[in-house]
């Protein structure tokens, strides 16, 4: 197709490589079917799964016969891929007919919220008993293929993805940019999703080990890989309703460096199996990631020690006033399954009072290093942020002064700085807007109330991909009250908060169609 003043972007090219990822991406259905023959359940879902994701993508490759998949083509790629591909992860859901996922809204919701790693849930009663075991395992597996990206797999394994590879990854990827750590960048993609899932394995195995140990009974190997599958792409969803509080503490113990993994920057861990550890140790961005947790971790285990920041008759509070260990594991918990967006809880933060909730709620806004699974504005962002607001001050006192911002040594370039303060204000202007938004809705809903504090930690929970958030939408409750219009703007949230607002507001936009 030539591009044309009327067709400037050749969406038909998008929109083949679109057909081609669902087509690969329906293999990913024969894991949890084998799990249906294993366990004796249905497995009509997941074959109906793989056939529309194969035969709807074949349909799409053929509308293109693969011209340069340029820049703007890589937006709407990109942008239609996180449209489609949850669209698609609908089906088990529907064909089952289940349950509160049953019907499309909370379907396509449950599936947004697991491909985009956010980890808010719709589901009424999450239990095997009612699902099933492939059916929950399927939900894991969506947030393990968001992770890292499932463009970013596509890349790794398609040669015809690589030439536009490098676009496609920086719109995709979270944080500023993607580091590329080889010549090529098929071998980059690749070495990304290695380290990625080899954590994953490596969690399995240790969360398993625990149970071989006697130390977590129900830690079986179906919990294991269930939770590994959404530990290392911050997703959070888990197949217990009581998350990761109906474990045993030593498992909420080991959970915590794997999500501290899941919030770094995962090229820094290449650097690190190459020999250089001091990529990982002397980033700045690590540093500032490390000492926000331990800040905010410090604050919360010690309001938690104290009683004060807990409610006057919370139910499973158990015996966090005066018990240090139980007060840091709690606090420590909450503020890094918040920091890095993984959203597992080792209790209900209902169970906690107003001053507990709002110092965790700036947590919401931290998010994990660039680079990583993790969602929300990113640390990165906020270290740049720190560093131009310290050279205002510098120069407001010495206007002769140049000054650039350096970041690894390296100087910023100032449309970078600029990019971020953009990116910062939509983020928290598009928070504002819909926590107003979600509290005007609450009220033409009957079966959901909400403070304004509630309201706010629904917009940033499904904004910053983070999941759980205050009131009705606590860790061990769901978003399944909501009314059907705002569950359509919580799906939309998730979306643009996957892809950074930018990439979407990019083809929203007429100019984006325009030469």
């Amino acid at each position: 197709m030539v591009r044309t003043p009327e067709t400037y972007v050749d969406y038909r090219v998008s929109i083949a490589y679109v057909g081609t990822v669902l087509k690969y991406l329906g293999v990913t259905p024969l894991f949890p079917l084998v799990l249906a023959l294993y366990y004796g359940e249905d497995p009509l879902p997941f074959v109906a799964t793989s056939v529309v994701m194969i035969g709807f993508g074949a349909l799409l490759e053929r509308l293109d016969q693969r011209n340069d998949l340029g820049n703007r083509e890589a937006f709407l790629l990109v942008s239609l891929a996180w449209l489609l591909v949850p669209l698609a992860g609908t089906v088990p859901y529907l064909f089952a007919g289940t349950g509160t996922v049953a019907t499309p809204i909370n379907a396509l919701f449950e599936s947004m919220s697991g491909f985009t790693t956010t980890g808010a849930t719709v589901l009424g009663e999450i239990s095997v008993e009612r699902h099933g075991h492939a059916m929950l395992m399927w939900r894991q597996l969506t947030q393990w293929l968001g992770g890292m990206g499932i463009l970013v797999l596509m890349v790794a394994i398609l040669p015809e993805l690589s030439v536009g590879g490098a676009q496609i990854m920086n719109q995709e990827a979270p944080g500023l940019s993607i580091e590329k750590l080889t010549p090529r960048i098929q071998e980059t993609a690749r070495a990304l999703w290695g380290i990625y899932a080899g954590f994953t394995v490596l969690a399995a195995l240790v969360y398993y080990g625990l149970h071989l140990a006697n130390l977590a009974p129900n830690m079986d190997l179906y919990n294991a890989v269930a939770h590994a599958l959404t530990t290392l792409p911050t997703g959070g969803f888990s197949p217990q309703a009581r998350s990761v509080e109906a474990f045993k503490p030593v498992v909420q113990w080991a959970v915590m460096p794997f999500m501290l993994i899941a919030g770094t920057n995962f090229a820094l861990f290449w650097h690190v199996l190459k020999g250089d550890p001091r990529r990982l140790t002397d980033n700045s961005e690590v540093r500032g990631y490390v000492l926000a947790i331990a800040g905010f971790g410090a604050v919360i285990s010690a309001v938690l020690f104290s009683g004060v920041g807990l409610a006057e008759t919370p139910a499973n509070v158990g015996l966090i006033p005066g018990n240090f260990e139980d007060a840091l594991r709690q606090g420590l918990f909450q503020v890094i399954a918040i920091v890095t967006t993984t959203g597992y809880a080792s209790m209900d933060v209902n169970a906690w009072d107003a001053s507990a909730q709002t110092i965790l709620l700036f947590a919401y806004f931290l998010g994990g290093s660039a680079g990583s699974a993790a969602g929300s504005i990113k640390i990165i962002r906020w270290v740049l942020v720190q560093k131009a607001i310290g050279r205002s001050l510098f120069t407001s006192v010495h206007p002769d002064a140049v000054r650039p911002i350096r970041l690894k040594q390296e100087i910023v370039e100032e449309d970078t700085i600029l990019d971020v303060f953009v990116f910062v204000g939509l983020f928290v202007t598009l928070f504002v807007l819909s926590t107003i938004l979600l509290y005007l809705d609450s009220f033409r809903t009957p079966a959901v109330t909400l403070s304004g504090l509630e309201a706010m930690s629904v917009a940033i929970a499904t904004l910053g991909n983070v999941g759980p958030g205050y009131g009705v939408v606590g860790p061990m409750d769901s978003f399944l009250p909501f009314s059907d219009a705002a569950k359509l703007y919580m799906i939309f949230l998730m979306w643009i908060g996957r892809l950074e607002v930018l990439s979407v507001l990019v083809i929203l936009s007429p100019s984006f169609w325009q030469r």
